[in-house]
């Protein structure tokens, strides 16, 4: 897997072809739009990761590219049109996290349904693309049932200061990835509404409870929860700056209105479109989410912020 194509041009897209390249790999990285792809091309950089430079050795494109190993790093609620383009060869890993709106998918689930029985793992985890695309240390972990695809994408993309796990619980993993963004935007409301820190601790860990139980009622380990795709991921989210799920959070908190917010971001803040189906998905299963499905009902413009807090401190009181 020398030859590495990194499909999707946002922050998160070009932080990964950036450590495709330091870990010596053939990249090609590619943008939907063409007018996109020439401006990297001409100024090696991307207005979503400012201050950092895309090496000039990384071909970028908007034409498809074929390689031994394409990264799918779209947003979830685009994997499914963009997974439709892809070559017919190589493995896929999709860096996506999320639930799709309407199927309820997991992102591999969702290739799965373009792509039957091709090749394919995730690659998720506590990772800013800011922090990975300056070589800063972190880890990862790359999940899949394919365990010489999970070892041959870790010597692929795996360098010193980017240590990649693998795990064979997708599932779980994928579960981590996608639920802790929607914890995240109830972690920063509280911080933005000023209920202290000793409240977004309790609700992180109440929130890290509700992942365990939707990601074994799937199929998934508790285990998996407790390492760097479930506990290390929602950390980050909701205690980091970069976290634009927490920063959304964050300002809602303080009363700023959700149209308002979006209309002001650039980039893609997963929980607020996968909170619903995230939930529903649960339902599915018979499991009740609290924490998601307040950030669902507020996000969704069904209560207020003051609804949602009132509707959890409010709830019956049991063992934990």
């Amino acid at each position: 897997m020398n030859e590495i194509a990194v499909i999707g041009a946002g922050a998160w897209g070009t932080a990964l072809a950036i450590q495709a390249h330091r870990a010596g790999r053939s990249v090609t990285l590619w943008a939907r739009d063409p007018a996109r792809a020439a401006a990297i091309a001409a100024s090696r950089a991307n207005p979503h990761l400012p201050g950092i430079a895309v090496p000039a050795a990384i071909d970028v494109t908007a034409t498809m590219p074929a390689a031994g190993l394409l990264l799918l790093a779209v947003p979830a609620q685009h994997l499914r049109g963009v997974a439709a383009g892809l070559p017919r060869d190589g493995a896929v890993l999709v860096c996506a996290k999320g639930v799709e709106i309407g199927s309820l998918r997991l992102p591999l689930e969702t290739l799965a349904a373009v792509w039957p029985a091709r090749p394919a793992g995730v690659l998720t985890g506590p990772n800013f693309a800011g922090e990975i695309a300056r070589g800063l240390p972190a880890a990862a972990v790359i999940a899949g049932t394919d365990a010489p695809l999970r070892a041959a994408a870790i010597a692929a993309l795996g360098s010193p200061a980017f240590r990649l796990y693998g795990n064979d619980d997708p599932v779980g993993a994928q579960v981590g990835g996608a639920a802790k963004n929607v914890v995240a935007i109830a972690a920063g409301a509280v911080i933005g509404a000023g209920l202290g820190e000793n409240a977004r601790a309790a609700l992180v860990t109440r929130g890290l409870a509700e992942i365990a139980r939707l990601a074994t009622a799937l199929g998934g380990r508790a285990a998996t929860v407790s390492g760097l795709s479930g506990l290390g991921d929602l950390l980050l989210t909701c205690t980091g700056a970069g976290s634009r799920n927490f920063s959304l959070g964050v300002a809602l908190g303080r009363g700023e209105r959700l149209a308002d917010i979006l209309a002001g971001r650039g980039g893609v803040t997963e929980g607020v479109a996968s909170a619903a189906a995230l939930v529903a998905r649960a339902a599915s299963a018979g499991v009740v989410l609290p924490i998601c499905t307040m950030v669902s009902r507020l996000v969704g413009g069904e209560i207020s912020l003051a609804e949602a807090i009132n509707g959890l401190l409010s709830r019956p009181t049991r063992d934990e």
